[in-house]
């Protein structure tokens, strides 16, 4: 395996790792990072899904001992029981939307240029929008997970589903959206890495199985140093999210996006970067 393709794998692995869980999108930044890296054929946009799942670990870890202990609880506590239930509601409209809907329609008509920056630029209005608005947080309507309805995780899962377009974040979405709908930042936060779990796996999961034929054996050394890498950065940046969001806003990623919308106007304007397949 070259050596070379390693180090590039890293990096991406670094970026999703980073991106994956901040209200910034990962999508946009691994469009920008594999373009200059060369990384843009079928292959590597299967690669940038599939090292999601690394990052996924990183919850299951920081989260482990909730985890573990509602699936090892569900015949016995009714607080596992609604708890498992809310994260499967929310991931259902974000399954029943991406299976009919990704490579219909969202692939082939939103994964460019006007879209990203748009994307990139809106959500961080919405954003300052959100904090200015914002009430203190304990005055949140719901101050825990525990405290969700089934249709509280059903309107976050729809919200998660704008993640779906090319520089919204899914993160952004679901926490963003979460608060909107009275959950605390607190709250909104721990769900969106919550919702992450299924989603992200059965994404990895269909987008493997779709491009099978692109991929062999001789690939794997570069999907495991990805996987790998992506797992250790999303592992330090949840760690740092989760301490963040207990004295911060979101306002710093706010005018990050807006920036970042920017840069992609003016790659793509110029030719410097390839926004679209």
């Amino acid at each position: 395996m070259d050596t070379l393709l390693l180090i590039k794998a890293a990096i991406m692995g670094i970026v999703e790792g980073l991106t994956e869980f901040l209200p910034i999108s990962s999508t946009g930044h691994l469009i920008l990072t594999g373009s200059l890296l060369g990384m843009t054929d079928e292959k590597s946009k299967v690669f940038d899904v599939a090292i999601q799942s690394g990052a996924i670990i990183a919850v299951v870890i920081v989260y482990w001992q909730r985890v573990w202990g509602s699936l090892t609880s569900l015949g016995s506590s009714a607080q596992a029981r609604r708890f498992v239930t809310n994260v499967a509601i929310g991931f259902l409209p974000a399954a029943v939307i991406g299976f009919f809907a990704y490579k219909r329609f969202i692939k082939p008509y939103l994964f460019n240029a006007p879209v990203v920056a748009l994307a990139f630029i809106v959500g961080g209005l919405i954003i300052l929008w959100v904090e200015r608005r914002a009430r203190p947080q304990t005055e949140a309507r719901i101050q825990s997970v525990d405290e969700m309805t089934p249709m509280d995780a059903f309107k976050v899962g729809l919200v998660q589903c704008l993640g779906m377009i090319p520089g919204t974040s899914r993160s952004g979405s679901t926490i963003i959206g979460g608060m909107l709908l009275g959950l605390s930042r607190k709250t909104a936060t721990d769900f969106s890495f919550f919702l992450a779990i299924p989603t992200l796996i059965a994404a990895s999961v269909f987008s493997l199985w779709s491009e099978r034929h692109a991929l062999s054996w001789a690939d794997l050394p570069m999907f495991a140093v990805g996987f790998i890498v992506s797992f250790l950065a999303a592992w330090v940046c949840v760690r740092w999210l989760l301490r963040y969001v207990a004295s911060h806003s979101f306002v710093p990623f706010a005018w990050y996006r807006i920036a970042f919308g920017v840069l992609v106007l003016v790659t793509s304007y110029t030719g410097m970067i390839v926004w679209a397949d």
